[in-house]
């Protein structure tokens, strides 16, 4: 087992050795060196004088006349001595190494809490530190306490004293089958054998039960073992008592972490009865170390007991006295008794969770647009999300995935320049499934080692069969965007590369499928840890691979690439982070990059509440973003909010492993994003923790509640979306994640979230807020509307008799100017189909709903024809009318036959309406498809 584990140690060394991490792995070892190289030293040569104080003490009081081998002793008190100070070192250095150097590398918050007035520094990185040296030392008295038993055993079976042995041989003469009982004889059944075992010797009579007739002996063995330990009791009393008003003084902290009545952290209650009880205790303590030493040095009960008891009695009674301040006299008067701690509850959870910057903003909810609001705001309408993630993925692993052995994970959203505009997109790798290749190990290790490329298109873009519209795609991937270009598309890190692969061997590695042939090729990147005859008979031990050790196929120069599943990596470099479980995939000068967002948080912020029942967490930061290179594996983190105190004490403790945000490639740094984890957090505390007004707050006045929404067929609640959208009194469009609030068990909308991210607005909160003298309608209340529209409901009645099944997709709460538009996609999948088509778009504003095949149509159906047009070079959206889709150089054969087809039903559709103007256009339209048919 200790070979095994010092195979693990080394391999782990040379792995963070590759990624130049060596100090990272060292801070660790070197620390916990620290701490118990002179933790043992010193302990363990303190407990060894201490022990020749205990035999010094009893050779003075006890009179024997065995020999002692002084040499034997000093060997078991070194041995003892040696076991409690490696006791002592193991707590130190596992439990104390992390929090020491938080505690030593301390930053502070410059913000002080109110009931102490320390630096919120002192709870966030001292004391836990303080609080698990307490436990360490609780425990250390117990250890210490049999420490001084077993040595006390070990002196007595050495040299008995006189008085042991006279009693021993009266005893066996009058009674030689005495049984074992109380007494001695449990001291000897304890630790007879103990001693034994120390000492080679037999205990004899010394440790026998006396006889009836010599009960008063009894006494004067137990008043001479208590002179001679006395000292060793007064120390471990005295030590005992004071730990208890140490455990008191620490309690009085937790105060701030705890709720009682209306209030999360200290109230009425807690300041004025619990904090007092808890000092009363921390004096009590100290008397009851100075009463046990006086009760045991004049051998008297009463003195030792008196104060442990009024202790005792205080603690019950301050309990008592809780719960009837609690519900007599502050639940009466709530409102006023709890008005300032309430303040301090609002102020630091704000604080806690960066919402006490929110840039709060009025907005008009008017119904006053025009189409030609709608055209100046062309670059939010045309980044609306029409297409979803999961029918996106759904189809990017139908119609790219090429072989069955390659998979799409999941589809993340972004923003690229696209033919020069600043454009949503979707975004997706392509990796190997390792489950769907032949299960060998020359397979999954030599031959099948990394996914190749990414399937990139556009949110707003659809083909004529409701499908995304590629921009990139194919393998290799083919590159319709003038600004992007993949020239390293192998995936060598990623979501799904869970096992270890051998790269540089004689084996050529699998690369891309082309047509009826496969593509092989040679790892080139610098990853990989060299495989020497040591390091691969290290790593075939650790891996359990004795086809490594005996391969033919490795070579001196081949490489090992372990760790690769990226959300493990980032988890095993730094473990003191919690990192978000949707990493996403970036392409920057035709490299791709993972980036996954990184968290700092805490449970210790005074008067903070958690964000969730689940959680003790009442602080959190995404303060890091970590940036993974995909074919070289190159693993960085930045720190992009340099004002938050945990991170910049992980970056005093881990220097070389943080770097600051200036660091960061600029094409990288162009693509990070607000995470949606943490604006759904910062959500879920607004919904109370917007009201500042300390009345309305404790009335629940004005409570909010996420939005709901219509996905699928069923209600859910809202979570954050991402837009390119300008916003309202800005100049340009900008990519954001927003989030809408409603009253608390109310429809009408109250205020709209949005976090910005884009250069040196990144991270800023604004609110905006709806008039309170309207009503403003939310997004169920849209969705009610929709339901009620004979029209929409009458086509998803005639979907869902035909076979067919159709869903919504989310409401888009998009602002125009000082007006709201709501928009929805709807998505039908057919019975012989597992994809998922966008067939219409839903657009409502104010009282009126357009629905139609495209979202340029819909806006043109409520604002007036030329207010949209179909984004260019687009496929056209389930029968769109706009003249770009309609060359044929642009469609296929395909495309054209389902436009032809769209065409026809609009016909008929605008017939039966006796819209006789639409029935010729779209005539023309099939015409126009028939014609290009023909050619």
């Amino acid at each position: 087992m200790l070979f095994l584990s010092l195979i693990g140690f080394i391999t782990d060394f040379l792995w963070f050795k590759e990624l130049d991490y060596v100090s990272v792995f060292f801070t660790k070892l070197f620390t916990q060196l620290k701490i118990g190289v002179p933790t043992f030293v010193v302990v363990t040569f303190l407990a060894y004088v201490y022990l020749k104080f205990l035999k010094r003490g009893y050779f003075k009081k006890i009179s024997s006349d065995e020999p002692v081998n002084h040499g034997r002793l000093n060997l078991i008190s070194w041995g003892l001595a040696a076991v409690y100070g490696a006791i002592t070192t193991f707590f130190a250095v596992t439990k104390l190494w992390f929090d020491f150097l938080q505690f030593t590398n301390s930053t502070d918050f410059d913000i002080k809490d109110p009931l102490y007035n320390m630096d919120i520094s002192f709870y966030v990185f001292r004391l836990d530190f303080i609080e698990e040296i307490n436990q360490i030392v609780l425990v250390l008295l117990i250890a210490f306490a049999v420490l001084t038993v077993i040595y006390y055993s070990v002196l007595l079976s050495m040299r008995t004293p006189k008085i042991f042995e006279e009693n021993g041989r009266e005893s066996n003469d009058t009674d030689d089958r005495s049984s074992a009982g109380s007494g001695f004889d449990s001291i000897n059944g304890m630790f007879g054998k103990f001693a034994e075992s120390f000492t080679g010797k037999t205990a004899g009579g010394g440790f026998k039960k006396p006889s009836g007739r010599n009960r008063a002996l009894d006494n004067k063995n137990l008043k001479m073992l208590v002179s001679i330990a006395e000292k060793q009791l007064i120390i471990v009393g005295v030590l005992f008592f004071i730990m208890v008003g140490v455990n008191f003084f620490l309690k009085q902290y937790n105060l701030l972490f705890g709720s009682t009545g209306a209030v999360y952290g200290a109230g009425f209650t807690d300041v004025n009865i619990t904090l007092w009880i808890y000092r009363v205790i921390m004096v009590l303590s100290i008397l009851a170390a100075i009463g046990f030493a006086v009760g045991i040095k004049k051998k008297q009960v009463k003195p030792a007991v008196t104060v442990p008891v009024i202790m005792i009695a205080v603690g019950l009674l301050g309990t008592g006295a809780s719960l009837v301040v609690q519900n007599l006299i502050v639940t009466p008067d709530e409102i006023d008794k709890e008005s300032k701690y309430l303040e301090r509850n609002i102020e630091f959870t704000q604080s806690a969770y960066g919402l006490n910057d929110v840039n709060l903003k009025a907005f008009e909810a008017s119904n006053d647009l025009t189409g030609e609001d709608i055209s100046n705001n062309e670059e939010t309408i045309s980044n609306i999300r029409i297409n979803d993630y999961t029918p996106a993925n759904t189809f990017y692993n139908q119609t790219q995935s090429i072989k069955q052995y390659y998979s799409f994970n999941d589809v993340d959203v972004d923003r690229y320049m696209i033919n020069g505009d600043y454009t949503q997109t979707f975004l997706s790798a392509r990796e190997i499934d390792e489950s769907a290749i032949k299960d060998t190990w020359l397979n999954k290790h030599l031959k099948y080692t990394h996914g190749y490329g990414i399937t990139l298109s556009r949110v707003d873009k659809i083909t004529a069969s409701g499908q995304p519209d590629m921009l990139i795609g194919g393998i290799p991937p083919v590159s319709d965007v003038e600004e992007i270009s993949v020239t390293r598309p192998e995936i060598y890190y990623g979501e799904l590369t869970n096992n270890y692969v051998l790269v540089n061997t004689s084996e050529d590695e699998f690369d891309y499928p082309d047509g009826n042939e496969n593509k092989y090729t040679k790892y080139e990147g610098d990853a990989g840890i060299k495989l020497n005859p040591l390091n691969r008979f290290m790593f075939a031990l650790k891996e359990r691979s004795l086809k490594m050790l005996v391969s033919g196929n490795i070579k001196n120069d081949s490489k090992i690439l372990i760790n690769r599943n990226i959300k493990e990596r980032v988890q095993d470099i730094m473990p003191y982070l919690q990192y978000d479980k949707e990493p996403y995939m970036v392409v920057v000068e035709g490299r791709l990059f993972w980036i996954i967002d990184a968290y700092t948080y805490t449970d210790k912020y005074p008067y903070s509440e958690p964000f969730s029942e689940t959680s003790a967490t009442n602080y959190i930061r995404n303060s890091v973003k970590v940036v993974i290179d995909a074919y070289n594996g190159t693993t960085d983190y930045y720190i992009v909010d340099d004002t938050d105190p945990i991170a910049q004490n992980f970056k005093k403790i881990f220097p070389d492993l943080f770097k600051d945000l200036e660091d960061m490639p600029e094409g990288i740094r162009a693509h990070i994003r607000y995470p949606s984890t943490l604006l759904d957090i910062q959500a879920q505390v607004y919904q109370r923790y917007h009201m500042n007004d300390v009345k309305v707050f404790y009335q629940n006045e004005d409570l909010w509640q996420i939005s709901s929404e219509i996905y699928g067929t069923e209600e859910q609640a809202m979570t954050p979306n991402y837009y390119i959208m300008k916003l309202p009194g800005e100049e340009k469009a900008e990519f954001v994640n927003s989030i809408p609030f409603t009253p608390k068990d109310k429809k009408n909308l109250m205020g709209l979230l949005v976090a910005r991210n884009d250069g040196e607005n990144y991270g800023e909160l604004v609110l905006y807020q709806m008039p309170k003298s309207k009503t403003v309608y939310g997004p169920m209340q849209v969705e009610a509307q929709i339901d009620q529209n004979t029209e929409i409901s009458k086509e998803f009645s005639l979907w869902n008799s035909s076979g067919s099944k159709y869903s919504r997709g989310n409401m888009f709460v998009v602002p125009i100017e000082d007006s709201l538009l709501y928009i929805e996609p709807v998505y039908l999948e057919a019975t012989n189909s597992s994809i998922p088509e966008v067939k219409r778009v839903i657009v409502a504003y104010g009282d009126r709903i357009a629905y139609e095949p495209t979202l340029a149509e819909a806006l043109n159906s409520l604002f007036g024809e030329g207010s949209a047009h179909e984004s260019p070079d687009s496929g056209s959206a389930a029968g769109g009318t706009s003249e770009d889709k309609n060359s044929s150089e642009q469609l296929s054969q395909t495309e054209i036959i389902a436009n032809a087809q769209e065409a026809f039903d609009n016909a008929q559709k605008a017939q039966q309406d006796g819209d006789w103007a639409k029935y010729g256009e779209y005539l023309n339209e099939l015409d126009k498809y028939l014609t290009m048919l023909s050619e």
